[in-house]
């Protein structure tokens, strides 16, 4: 009798797990940026492959605005039944709590997933600047204070605490004006209306290429794999300033762990796909899937970093 007890008890445990499956429905990857930008881009291949081994719907729906802080309320609200998950950014998960008052608690109202893809931003100037080099750059930006400004994908967004840093290690001021994501900050600056863009490679360059704009450094310690003949600003005359951009994966804070974990297998899984990854590296993104812990525990350690960084320089958001 108590064999079959056992038996009836792990069969009910096993439902109860099958049961917290992600659900049959189309699902939703959330992006909090404008489609046609890098978070975009990774997010729709993402999506895509990870459809494809469900055999369901995978949706991308674009909340922009906030610096990716919408997108990240909206998901940090959501059913946490595993239907709705996010492409987070290093911005809203551990640099934004630093600069304004948000809504959500990244670290408990948001569960890891996986880490996505890491890349640095690379400096990117309109060619009516008059600056082919990061030298000329700052020499302008001092004969001129407060005349150069420079996009970014939101207040609080890595793009944006690169060009702050960057303002206070070169002694310059230039000022920040924030979009709602790559593709609108492109815009604005194929058409001249902004004189820089600490943009992602995969937003900035066909047009680096063609010559519309012009790559002056990127902020990563190494450089693009795709730019070799790009410095970084590190090695352009400023040792050890490095400012690596990274989107991760997260669901909503209550979502159950076994919905968690089987997120966690699909989305390595398609990271981690052959075509996936050397479409992700075309664009200039580096695939990094790993596992949920490891994701918190980077999560803590940027937010760490960023505070840091953010007191001592006294940054804050417009």
């Amino acid at each position: 009798m108590k064999k079959y007890l056992l038996l009836a008890a792990s069969l009910v445990a096993a439902f109860a797990v099958q049961a917290q499956d992600i659900p049959r429905k189309t699902l939703t990857l959330v992006v909090g940026f404008a489609a046609g930008g890098a978070a975009d881009t990774a997010a729709r291949l993402v999506a895509k492959k990870v459809g494809e081994s469900l055999g369901q719907t995978v949706a991308v729906d674009n909340r922009a605005g906030a610096g990716g802080n919408i997108a990240h309320q909206f998901v940090a609200n959501a059913v946490p039944d595993g239907s709705v998950i996010l492409l987070g950014s290093i911005g809203p998960l551990a640099i934004a709590p630093h600069l304004m008052k948000l809504g959500y608690d990244p670290q408990r109202d948001l569960a890891p997933l996986t880490l996505g893809m890491s890349f640095p931003n690379v400096l990117v100037v309109h060619q009516g600047v008059g600056v082919k080099t990061l030298a000329e750059f700052v020499a302008l930006a001092k004969k001129k204070p407060g005349s150069l400004d420079f996009a970014s994908t939101g207040a609080g967004s890595a793009s944006h605490l690169a060009g702050e840093l960057f303002n206070l290690v070169a002694g310059i001021d230039t000022v920040h004006i924030p979009y709602k994501g790559g593709a609108p900050a492109l815009h604005d600056m194929i058409a001249g209306r902004v004189a820089a863009y600490y943009s992602t490679l995969s937003t900035s360059q066909a047009h680096i290429e063609s010559g519309k704009l012009i790559a002056l450094a990127s902020t990563g310690l190494t450089r693009p794999a795709f730019l070799p003949n790009v410095p970084t600003i590190a090695e352009s005359g400023y040792p050890g300033f490095s400012a690596t951009n990274w989107y991760a994966f997260v669901a909503p804070g209550k979502t159950p762990l076994p919905v968690l974990e089987r997120w966690n297998q699909e989305l390595v899984k398609a990271l981690n796909a052959p075509e996936i990854k050397a479409e992700l590296q075309k664009h200039g993104l580096t695939p990094q899937p790993g596992s949920r812990d490891e994701l918190a525990r980077l999560i803590a350690a940027e937010t760490t970093t960023w505070g840091k960084v953010i007191r001592d320089r006294k940054i804050s958001a417009e």
